[in-house]
């Protein structure tokens, strides 16, 4: 038995050296907002899951977007109750700036008004449906092939709440259809624009149902009870696949994906 006042010799592994150097951060994820109360709801919790801290801006209220994505893994452009056809300044500054992401190539995704904003961007445009009627809960979906290329595993049900829809830019990659809203999703280069809602949480169907409840009465909505059912049944599949999507959306950032230790 060793004595208290023993000393315990550490002999090193051959050729192990010095112990590895903590790994650098990834780049953060820029994240724009168009609610004081706004989250990046499921989105969000999936890109800090995979590493990437969040650099959460709100345009409407007087945060300044980059002029480049150099420092920035992607960008994402959630939904709000505005329209991209709305006159506001901000609106019209969002618009434009995804001229950045497009023209730097990098990760690009648009989520209902910001799939909006990027149909927009691109020279399509953006309406409500000509009967006037809306998606709010669940609808079918079905993924084109090039949709199934890119991510083989796509729910056959998303969550939606929107009133107005867009054509498919021209030169854009449809990648998934619908009946209403027939452009549910397409692809521009490394942008990508989702007329459905995969950042949804529990607690976020909860406030929209009940701070929305008037839009429920709109044609084509679904009762409040159906949306709970229908994330009961098809939550599990979109929530795997928007991993899916989100690793393979964050795959096509240029090979410089870890911040310089000097930064």
């Amino acid at each position: 038995m060793l004595s208290r006042s023993s000393k315990i010799s550490v002999v090193p592994f051959p050729n192990r050296g010095s112990e590895p150097a903590a790994a650098k951060p990834l780049l953060p994820v820029l994240i724009v907002l168009h609610q004081e109360t706004s989250c990046p709801g499921r989105v969000g919790n999936a890109l800090q899951a995979l590493g990437h801290r969040l650099d959460v801006r709100r345009p409407r209220f007087g945060d300044p977007l980059p002029e480049t994505l150099d420092r920035h893994a992607g960008a994402v452009i959630f939904g709000g109750p505005m329209s991209a056809n709305d006159p506001d300044d901000y609106v019209r500054r969002e618009i434009d700036w995804i001229a950045v992401p497009l023209r730097e190539q990098r990760p690009f995704l648009g989520i209902c008004l910001g799939a909006q904003m990027l149909a927009m961007h691109l020279g399509a445009r953006v309406a409500p449906h000509p009967q006037g009627r809306v998606e709010i809960g669940y609808y079918p979906i079905h993924p084109t092939p090039a949709g199934l290329e890119i991510c083989p595993n796509w729910p056959d049900h998303v969550y939606h709440w929107h009133r107005e829809g867009f054509e498919l830019p021209s030169g854009a990659e449809l990648l998934a259809e619908g009946g209403d809203f027939p452009i549910q999703a397409f692809r521009s280069g490394h942008a990508f624009g989702f007329q459905f809602h995969p950042d949804v949480t529990y607690a976020m169907m909860h406030r929209w149902t009940m701070r929305g409840h008037d839009r429920l009465e709109l044609p084509g909505a679904r009762p409040r009870h159906h949306h709970f059912e229908g994330r009961a049944v098809h939550d599990v599949t979109e929530r795997a696949w928007l991993k899916q999507f989100l690793d393979s959306w964050l795959a096509r950032m240029p090979p410089q994906p870890l911040l310089q230790a000097a930064e």
